[in-house]
Formats: structure tokens, C-alpha cells, sequence
């Protein structure tokens, strides 16, 4: 059995590029693979603009700023509670901001499909049960994964996989 992405786009200030939702969905796969994720998996991966990921951040993180992208884990690392319908483990929701992707891609000289790409592998990764946020060694484990994961897509720094950008 297959993972399932669903995506979803709930914002009008940016074009999603031809080749998007294929990107977003390897890049979960990807994850899910490299990471040996034992089960299919479900995931919901949604496009926002700067407002609404601002206001999903306050409202479950109280922070009132905008962000790029937001994990809603639906498990514990470890403990994945499989489906008897689907067979399948609800891993979690997946938001990215489109108007933050293309800033930030703007910012690091690099494509809107490569800052997706990364923007979702992070994300994947926090639904793993990766964290960054005390930095250190657990913040450089979560970047080398990151990496690795990128470049086995064939998307390492620098490198594109949507050909058409804005």
C-alpha cells in the first residue's frame, strides 16, 4: 500500500508552478522512505499565504508572527497508531505559507521549487519526530537528514526540479 498526500491550496497571492504537487508529494515519499517509516502514511500538506499562517500560528503556537511552514504531528515518534480500515497511520498536516517560499527563495538565491521542497522535508521531518529547536546536535541531525533527503531527490543546494519558475 501507497502513502496518500493530500494537498490542498487555500491562497490566490501566488501561482502554485506547474509540477508542485508532484514535487510536494516525492519529497513526502522521500521522507517517509529514507527515514524507514514502517507504515503507509497520511499526510495533508496545505498552501497559505503570509495572513493565514500568521493567525494558525497564534492561534496553536501563540506566536503572532508569520512563518514559513507549520508541522501538526498527529503522533508520538514511535508510537503511530495504524488504521485497522485504511491501514494506514495519520501522520500529521503539513502548512506552508507560498508568500514566505518565495521570499525566503529570493533570500538564499536559490528556486521557489527548492525552497517548497525544502520547506515540506522539514516539515516531514518534525512529523518524524525530529526536532531543531534547542539546537545543537539535534538541530544538526535534522539538517543532515534534510540534505540527504534533498539530494537523494536530486535537489541539492542550488539544484531545481520545477523547470518553469514565476
Amino acid at each position: 500500500m501507497s502513502n496518500k498526500v493530500y494537498i490542498t491550496n487555500r491562497q490566490s497571492s501566488v501561482k502554485i508552478p506547474t509540477g508542485t504537487r508532484l514535487l510536494v508529494r516525492r519529497c513526502c515519499n522521500a521522507a517517509l522512505e529514507l527515514e524507514k517509516f514502517p507504515h503507509p502514511a497520511e499526510i495533508s500538506v496545505t498552501f497559505v499565504d503570509n495572513a493565514e499562517i500568521k493567525r494558525i500560528n497564534a492561534d496553536y503556537r501563540e506566536k503572532d508572527v508569520e512563518t514559513d511552514v507549520l508541522s501538526f504531528p498527529l503522533c508520538q515518534k514511535d508510537d503511530y497508531t495504524v488504521n485497522p480500515e485504511t491501514g494506514m497511520v495519520a501522520l500529521g498536516d503539513i502548512v506552508i505559507s507560498m508568500e514566505k517560499a518565495i521570499e525566503q527563495a529570493n533570500m538564499f538565491g536559490h528556486t521557489l521549487s527548492r525552497e517548497i521542497a525544502y520547506l515540506t522535508v522539514h516539515s516531514m521531518l518534525h512529523l518524524l519526530g525530529f526536532t531543531h529547536e534547542e539546537g545543537g546536535i539535534q538541530e544538526v541531525r535534522m539538517r543532515e537528514h534534510e540534505e540527504k533527503i534533498l539530494k537523494e531527490l536530486g535537489l541539492p543546494r542550488g539544484m531545481s526540479y520545477v523547470a518553469d519558475e514565476l
